[in-house]
């Protein structure tokens, strides 16, 4: 990678991944870049939950049935979750944290995917949130955000086209 603007146009999310491990060094590579991640007032309301282990990753991976599959083959995942009477602004919080992992994984070559389960549904009872809470028995003040999957890519993705970004999107000053 030359840089990180570089690195923007190469990142995508990334749902197939070889059986090979991540190794203890890129996980707490990892870790450290979530914990770096700011906070509004420095509240640090996030929490990490990493889960390595195949059966509860398979089992993970059923919180959002129909999207949540790269969980299952991933090598390790990690549910970003937030505690809502820590700050206002929990979700912000928690998102900005999940945006470091990603692009510090992409940093180390490896792929990841960003599940939302914040707002959807496990089945038509209950929420993917409360599903990842009782599975990994998370606090009650907990609230998952999402679940990032990473692994050590096995599809190849092209990089963005410059040309193709939607510049209609930036605004200068008041809207015309």
């Amino acid at each position: 990678m030359n840089s990180f603007h570089e690195m923007l146009f190469t990142r995508h999310s990334i749902r197939k991944y070889t059986p090979q491990p991540v190794s203890p060094d890129d996980v707490k590579t990892i870790l450290e870049a979530a914990l770096l991640a700011p906070t509004s007032k420095n509240a640090r309301s996030w929490e990490f939950t990493v889960v390595d282990d195949r059966e509860l990753l398979e089992q993970l991976s059923k919180s959002k049935p129909l999207y949540g599959t790269s969980i299952a083959r991933s090598a390790l995942s990690i549910v970003v979750s937030a505690d809502q009477s820590k700050s206002d602004v929990w979700v912000e919080d928690a998102s900005v944290a999940a945006t470091f992992i990603q692009l510090q994984v992409e940093a180390l070559g490896l792929g990841s995917c960003w599940i939302q389960l914040r707002n959807r549904m496990h089945d038509n009872e209950t929420t993917a949130s409360e599903f990842v809470k009782q599975l990994l028995n998370l606090p009650g003040e907990q609230q998952v955000v999402c679940v990032i999957s990473i692994g050590h890519k096995d599809e190849v993705r092209k990089p963005v086209d410059p040309e193709k970004l939607k510049w209609e999107k930036v605004h200068i000053g008041p809207w015309q």
